[in-house]
C-alpha cells in the first residue's frame, strides 16, 4: 500500500495572540511563517514558543507588502488563519466606516488578497451564525466567493478533540482548490476530564512553568471562608444554592428577586469537577476555583484546561498570561484543523487545476445556520 505523502503548508496566523491555533496547526505538521499581533506580551509569548517563525508586533495596517513578503521570505503562503472581529463587517465594502472591528476585518482579507493562500482559516465566536448577524456572515461569503474561495461554517466543541474543556467557537474554512470543504471528524468520543488534565504539569525536564500558587491564593477573607463551604464541581447561581451552601454568616446578601431570572449570569465561586471538563476558561482567573484546594487556578493549570502542552511557556505580567491562555484557540482543536486542511490539499495533489482559479458555490446563511452545530447538544 503506497505511503500518503507528508504535507506541510507554510501559514500565516493574523491576531495571533499567544499562538494558540498556531501550535496546534504545527503539530498537524504544518510550518507557522509569521505570527502578527499588537499586544507585545502575547507577541513575546509567540516568539517564545514558535522558534522559527517570525512575528510582526504593532497593528496589523502597518505591515506592508514589501514587510510582508520579507518577514515570510517571500515564500508560498498556503494559509491564512486568525481571528480577526467579524462583528462590524455588515456590507461588502461598506459595513460602518467608524467601526474598528470592521477595518481590522477588511487588514485580514488584504492580507489573503496579497498572499493568495489556497485555504483560509477564521476563528470567531458562536455569536457570529446568530440570526442577527446574518448580514455579516452573509457579507463574509460574499466577499471570499467573489475572490475564489468556497466558505463553509461550523460551530465546534473543544471537547470533541480531546481538549478538557467545554468551549464552542465558530469555525470558517474557505479553499480555492476544494469544491466541499472537510471540517475534523471528532476525536475524541470519551470526554478529557479536568482531572486528566491537572494530573501531570510538568514538562520533561520535570520543570512547572506559569504555576504561581502564592498569587492563586484568595485575599478575601470571607471568600476564603466561602469557598471552603462550596463542594467539588458546585458553585452559586442560584438562591437554593446559597440556602444549600452557606451559613447565615456569609450570605451574599442580595435579593435575588432582584436578579434577571432570579439567578446570575455566570455562577460564582465555581469549583471545577475533576470528573467532567471545564467551562470555558476566560481571561482571568477569578472566574473558577480549583477543584480541590481553597484557591484560585494558576496559569499553568488554565493552560491545561485549554490543551497547551506544559512545555509551552506564558510571558508577561500574570494577568498578561490569563488574557492570552483565556482568548487562545485550543491548540488541540487547532491540530485537527490543520489536519483537514492536509487531508483537502492532498485530494487535490497531482490536479492540474490546482492553482488555476475555483468556482465556489454560493451557500445560503440560512442552510448554513441549520447544519452549523457539530457538537452534540445534549451534552
Amino acid at each position: 500500500m503506497k505511503k500518503k505523502s507528508k504535507i506541510n503548508l507554510n501559514f500565516i496566523d493574523v491576531f495571533s495572540g499567544a499562538g494558540g491555533l498556531s501550535h496546534g496547526l504545527e503539530k498537524a505538521g504544518h510550518t507557522c511563517l509569521l505570527g502578527i499581533d499588537m499586544d507585545k506580551n502575547a507577541i513575546n509569548t509567540f516568539k517564545e514558543n514558535h522558534k522559527s517563525a517570525n512575528v510582526f508586533c504593532d497593528s496589523v495596517k502597518k505591515l506592508t507588502i514589501p514587510k510582508l513578503k520579507e518577514l515570510t521570505a517571500n515564500k508560498k503562503i498556503h494559509a491564512v488563519v486568525g481571528g480577526p472581529p467579524c462583528q462590524g463587517f455588515s456590507t461588502v465594502g461598506l459595513g460602518n466606516p467608524n467601526d474598528e472591528r470592521n477595518n481590522l476585518f477588511k487588514e485580514f482579507v488584504r492580507i489573503v488578497k496579497i498572499t493568495t493562500p489556497l485555504f483560509i482559516v477564521i476563528e470567531n465566536v458562536t455569536g457570529l451564525i446568530a440570526k442577527k448577524n446574518a448580514k455579516t456572515l452573509e457579507s463574509i461569503l460574499k466577499l471570499f466567493q467573489k475572490m475564489g474561495y468556497n466558505l463553509d461554517i461550523q460551530i465546534m466543541s473543544a471537547e470533541d478533540y480531546g481538549v478538557p474543556e467545554k468551549r464552542r467557537r465558530t469555525i470558517i474554512i474557505g479553499s480555492r482548490i476544494n469544491s466541499i470543504i472537510t471540517f475534523p471528524q471528532k476525536t475524541s468520543s470519551t470526554p478529557v476530564t479536568v482531572g486528566m488534565a491537572l494530573q501531570n504539569l510538568k514538562d520533561k525536564k520535570g520543570k512547572i512553568h506559569n504555576h504561581d500558587i502564592e498569587q492563586a491564593q484568595i485575599k478575601s477573607k470571607i471568600d476564603q471562608k466561602r469557598i471552603m463551604c462550596i463542594p467539588e464541581g458546585e458553585g452559586i447561581r442560584y438562591e437554593e444554592d446559597e440556602i444549600s451552601f452557606f451559613p447565615k454568616k456569609l450570605k451574599l446578601g442580595i435579593n435575588w428577586n432582584n436578579l434577571k431570572e432570579g439567578r446570575f449570569r455566570q455562577t460564582k465561586y465555581q469549583r471545577l469537577d475533576r470528573k467532567k471538563p471545564s467551562p470555558t476558561i476566560m481571561t482571568h482567573r477569578h472566574n473558577y476555583y480549583h477543584p480541590t484546594e481553597n484557591r484560585y487556578l494558576t496559569q499553568r493549570e488554565a493552560a491545561a484546561i485549554q490543551s497547551f502542552p506544559n512545555h509551552f511557556i506564558f510571558t508577561g505580567p500574570i494577568s498578561a498570561q490569563w488574557k492570552q491562555i483565556g482568548n487562545a484557540v485550543p491548540p488541540l482543536l487547532g491540530h485537527a484543523i490543520g489536519k483537514s486542511l492536509s487531508a483537502m490539499y492532498l485530494e487535490k495533489i497531482g490536479n492540474k487545476k490546482l492553482h488555476k482559479k475555483n468556482k465556489p458555490t454560493y451557500k445560503n446563511v440560512i442552510d448554513i445556520r441549520k447544519k452549523a452545530f457539530l457538537y452534540n447538544v445534549k451534552k
